[in-house]
């Protein structure tokens, strides 16, 4: 029988599940440095964070907080097994995180004014039952860091968009740090640069951090 209507009725809350999404991030957070692709390839699905270290004039600020042990990722990312989206595996059998990471150290060698051996990544693989907390591991860390490329220049995750669809824009991460060959091909109206400036100098990264 349909009852009179509650919101209230509907709504969610769970404790614990905010205490094991916590655990994971501060799991997390005490995984190993490592260096951008990890040396060995790796079976897994997962999280992970992108640090920066090098001199470019932007990330300044941030380069020398994490000169130390690198604490304020650049970028937070995840990978998730094929199937995943749909329901149908909890365990992946492919290197999915550590390819993931190995494209962004092929974007980042593309990219003409940084240095990919500026990179450190750190990452945590989620198998399993655990592989239910990516999202909400990734969507925390991101909250907790702001982290530059995720919530001021979009675009650094981007694909190749493919033969025919090259029409679409550049990202504005592609138009501050140009040179991946995919992404010269777009003929669409790019964003302008000095906007995007503008954004990373007004994130928190210079004075919340310091």
């Amino acid at each position: 029988m349909v009852e009179s209507f509650d919101c209230a009725r509907h709504i969610f809350r769970s404790p614990r599940f905010r205490s094991v999404v916590n655990e994971a991030v501060s799991f997390f957070v005490q995984t190993p440095l490592q260096i951008l692709p990890p040396p060995e390839s790796f079976i897994g699905c997962g999280v992970y964070a992108l640090y920066y270290l090098g001199k470019y004039d932007l990330y300044a600020t941030l380069s020398k907080l994490n000169q130390k042990d690198g604490q304020y990722p650049i970028y937070v990312g995840k990978a998730v097994a094929p199937g995943w989206r749909t329901g149908r595996v909890n365990a992946s059998t492919t290197p999915d995180l550590y390819n993931r990471l190995r494209e962004h150290s092929r974007s980042l060698q593309q990219a003409q004014n940084l240095q990919h051996t500026d990179f450190q990544c750190r990452f945590m693989i989620l198998n399993d039952i655990e592989g239910d907390l990516v999202v909400p591991v990734e969507a925390s860390l991101i909250r907790r860091y702001q982290p530059v490329w995720n919530v001021m220049v979009d675009g650094f995750g981007n694909h190749d968009p493919g033969s025919g669809r090259y029409n679409q824009a550049k990202s504005e991460w592609d138009v501050l740090h140009p040179g991946r060959v995919w992404a010269e091909k777009l003929s669409g109206a790019a964003p302008d640069l000095g906007d995007i400036i503008a954004k990373v100098k007004s994130h928190g990264v210079s004075s919340d951090f310091a």
